[in-house]
């Protein structure tokens, strides 16, 4: 099974002079359940190269198993350091598509027509896409086949209002996750603040946080497993 992993190249906290970018542990314990599960994986970004990592992501506090095993991972670290363009992927050369949060991907790939094209290739091909945390912001402008809101009517959670409350960057961010699931039209809940709690609706799996990571990335297995 190949699954290509997508993360942002967006570094800016909005104007707040501080830096943001993907969160490590929602990128290192997806990644290392499916790798040890004998998945190929690739790694893209929309610029290639090294994707930005949240500093925050890096501090004590924020540290997990899978994020001090990817501190000793040197072959992983100088994988993700020549991250594929996005451009130039394709589609049909994988079986899924899972995109980790941090705050990032609320500018970049929320706007990103590569991104967004390839998540409705992915879809309509009946292949399964997951997000955690901040990345469902991936998909304000994905759309179904049909032209609707790809969320719209879909289960779906993601970076509550309370969290981001939490992390004071209620009026940093280009716009609040769960207002916008809602708005389009997505069946929105959540679980509680930094607890796991994941989401499947057919294809579509949404993770809520960097707690949610590990739990989406073996959800995205089973889906996968259960259709070959």
């Amino acid at each position: 099974m190949k699954v290509l992993i997508v993360l942002t190249s967006h570094s800016d906290l909005g104007n707040t002079g501080e830096k943001t970018g993907f969160w490590v542990e929602e990128f290192a314990a997806p990644y290392y359940v499916m790798a040890d599960a004998g998945v190929e994986l690739t790694i893209a970004s929309p610029k290639g190269g090294q994707p930005p990592i949240d500093p925050k992501s890096d501090a004590p506090d924020a540290q997990t198993p899978a994020t001090e095993r990817f501190k000793k991972d040197e072959a992983l670290k100088t994988k993700l350091a020549h991250s594929e363009k996005l451009s130039e992927i394709n589609e049909a050369n994988y079986d899924a598509v899972f995109y980790p949060g941090g705050h990032g991907p609320l500018w970049d790939l929320a706007e990103d027509k590569i991104s967004i094209a390839l998540i409705e290739a992915f879809y309509k091909n009946n292949k399964p896409v997951a997000f955690v945390c901040h990345a469902p912001g991936a998909l304000v402008n994905v759309k179904a086949p049909n032209g609707d809101p790809l969320v719209k009517g879909k289960q779906v959670t993601g970076f509550s209002n309370s969290e981001e409350e939490a992390v004071q960057l209620t009026h940093v961010v280009p716009f609040l996750l769960e207002d916008e699931m809602k708005k389009l039209g997505g069946t929105y809940s959540k679980g509680a603040d930094w607890g796991s709690y994941v989401k499947k609706d057919g294809l579509l799996i949404t993770g809520q946080n960097p707690g949610s990571s590990e739990e989406a990335a073996k959800l995205l297995l089973e889906t996968l497993k259960a259709g070959k």
